[in-house]
């Protein structure tokens, strides 16, 4: 049913009210030498109120009742909105332009949709005044109604955005689909705005009120077109609405929606991840009961189901069933089954196939080539992936990333990781360009297999050969490679590299420094770095603190370790007791229990607790502490 809109109806009170204010202000202004200043301070631009009588005493052009006739006499006789604007015979009134003149001119320019779109746009842009839904949807009547269909969809759209995805009030929250239907009252109209507000919200991927649009309209009695109603499932197949796909399809056959071949495509969809793949034959016995004959898009995407289930036997009756029924599979066919194949480990079988589409006349693809090159790499074939490396390089299809990436990675599997780089140098020989992700993959590999001297020179070469310019998470794990080789000078001198080309030093790489400087007994300089580290907002760890104080307790440069100490636990509440105990140990060795005790006493202060190692060391100091008195005692 449709549903008529409620009349607003004034209470003659309020009537009275408003017709005796005008009169009381018209009258107490009368001295006024300009009656337009009166009317622009009465004016209320949203109220639905009747004017006051006492306008119609005043100049046609300045009569807030004359607004529509006005303006619409304007937009019949002149089409450029700029008209409206330079005409300052009625600028004193379009203040009085509310909502309701607003649809009122709109529905005089039923038969001129020109007219109306650019009295919507000037009302809009030039005079600020924002629509309500009601004059959206007289204007979207008056689109459809003249056929104007991608202007009224864009107008739709917006609409949507507005009201329902920004949350924008526009000017009170009433429901669009409701509007549309009390607008039929006044408008010429054409049932197909309201399939195109279905369309409109899958668009914008609202599907749950394209859904429950769909609904509406069947209980309005629109019957849908099958163009809605195929968007309506496609929008609801791609976010996984499965059971809802079932729902509008069994509707559609109930009302008698010609369901079409792209429809079928889409439940075809719908039925492989529905995950039920036994529904298939009768599917496909309900295409033709219907006149339809499975295509090569619905006999793809259903192997290509059976594939992904690991269910190579039901694909490979259907990819005969195609030559049965005159659908010749074509290369999207042939990869999905090779594909297929490869992943149940049967590349023997694939490349068969992949011969046997050769001599059916049709030319394989870098796909199909890279289907191959990874079935063999998985199981580290590596001679017969550059058999067909250089195959694939004969027949002129250049390998991509992808074939780079699978063939690097194979021999990097495999421990072959010289044979990776010299096929990388072959590749370039043959002008094919290595992707950046190849370079950098290799260059972490040598890293991980601790040649980090080969990566550094790798690493220059390519950058002045090829221009690459690393990532740098590969700068990072080349520092931290050459920092487990204690090479400080070239570690250093990377950094610097960085620096020059704004990278950032992360905290793993800054760590690896770290603790490299301190092992070679260059502290101070580690701390330096701490110092970076804190300036530039990270936070150091347990592992730099540990390393910093260790290594100045090797230095025997127990005061400074005693302040990193300090430093570590109040400034980033890292308490580490190795790194305590280091300090401990170093006072012990030497028997200096005294200074010991003072200096523990200011870092129980801080929040440092001795543990079981700690009394161990302390009553080794004591025995130490002991035997000196002893030594000194005897040389007395």
């Amino acid at each position: 049913m449709i549903r008529r809109p409620s009349i607003y109806l004034p209470t003659l009170f309020q009537s009275f009210s408003n017709s005796a204010f005008t009169e009381k202000t018209l009258l107490s202004s009368s001295s006024s030498s300009s009656s337009s200043s009166i009317l622009i301070t009465l004016h209320d631009s949203h109220s639905k109120r009747t004017l006051s009588p006492f306008y119609n005493l005043l100049p046609p052009t300045q009569n807030p009742n004359n607004i529509v006739n006005l303006i619409s006499s304007i937009l019949k006789h002149k089409s450029s909105h700029l008209s409206l604007l330079q005409n300052n015979d009625i600028k004193g009134i379009l203040p009085h332009l509310g909502p309701h003149a607003i649809s009122r001119v709109l529905l005089r320019c039923q038969s001129d949709h020109t007219s109306a779109l650019t009295f919507f746009n000037w009302v809009k842009k030039d005079l600020n005044i924002t629509p309500t839904v009601h004059n959206y949807c007289v204007l979207l009547h008056i689109l459809a109604w003249s056929r104007v269909f991608p202007q009224a969809m864009e107008l739709l759209s917006e609409l949507i955005q507005t009201v329902e995805v920004e949350c924008v009030s526009v000017s009170s929250n009433e429901d669009i689909y409701e509007n549309l239907v009390a607008c039929t009252e006044d408008c010429n109209w054409n049932p197909v705005i309201f399939d195109m507000l279905v369309k409109a919200y899958v668009k914008i991927g609202m599907v749950e009120k394209g859904l429950e649009t769909f609904r509406r309209n069947i209980e309005s009695c629109f019957i849908p077109n099958v163009i809605a109603c195929n968007c309506l499932l496609s929008g609801l197949s791609r976010f996984n609405y499965i059971t809802q796909c079932w729902e509008v399809y069994e509707e559609m056959g109930k009302l008698g929606v010609h369901r079409n071949a792209y429809t079928f495509n889409i439940m075809t969809h719908v039925l492989c991840k529905d995950g039920d793949t036994d529904k298939v034959n009768g599917f496909l016995e309900k295409m033709e009961e219907e006149g339809f004959e499975p295509d090569l898009v619905t006999y793809n995407t259903l192997v290509n189901s059976y594939c992904r289930k690991k269910r190579l036997e039901d694909a490979f009756y259907l990819y005969k069933i195609m030559y049965v029924r005159g659908v010749m599979p074509n290369l999207i066919t042939y990869t999905t089954l090779m594909n297929g194949l490869c992943e149940e480990g049967k590349i023997k079988e694939a490349h068969q196939l992949f011969h046997q589409m050769i001599h059916r006349g049709i030319d394989p693809d870098i796909v199909s080539y890279n289907t191959l090159v990874c079935g063999y790499c998985r199981q580290g074939k590596m001679q017969m992936c550059r058999s067909i490396l250089y195959e694939m390089i004969g027949n002129k299809i250049s390998p991509d990333s992808i074939t780079c990436r699978i063939i690097v990675d194979g021999y990097v599997r495999d421990g072959k990781l010289v044979s990776a780089l010299n096929t990388v140098e072959e590749l370039k020989k043959f002008r094919i360009k290595i992707p950046e992700e190849v370079y950098d993959y290799l260059v972490v590999a040598l890293c991980k297999e601790g040649k980090p001297f080969a990566a550094r020179s790798f690493l220059h070469r390519i950058i002045s050969q090829d221009g690459y310019i690393p990532k740098m998470n590969t700068y990072n794990k080349l520092v931290e490679s050459l920092c487990g080789f204690n090479n400080v000078e070239e570690t250093l001198a990377l950094k610097s590299e960085m620096e020059k080309k704004n990278m950032k030093v992360n905290i793993v790489a800054y760590r690896a420094l770290i603790s490299c400087l301190c092992r070679v007994k260059r502290t101070l300089e580690a701390e330096g770095l701490l110092e970076e580290i804190m300036s530039s907002g990270m936070l150091p760890d347990v592992e730099i603190c540990r390393a910093l104080i260790k290594g100045y307790c090797e230095e025997n440069k127990v005061d400074k370790a005693v302040f990193l100490l300090k430093l570590f636990a109040k400034e980033f509440q890292v308490y580490d007791n190795e790194s305590y105990n280091a300090v401990v140990k170093v006072f012990c060795d030497v028997g200096n229990v005294t200074e010991l005790m003072e200096i523990q006493d200011k870092l129980l202060k801080v929040g440092y607790v001795p543990n079981k190692l700690t009394c161990r060391y302390v009553i080794h100091g004591l025995q130490k502490a002991m035997e000196v008195d002893d030594e000194i005692l005897n040389h007395g």
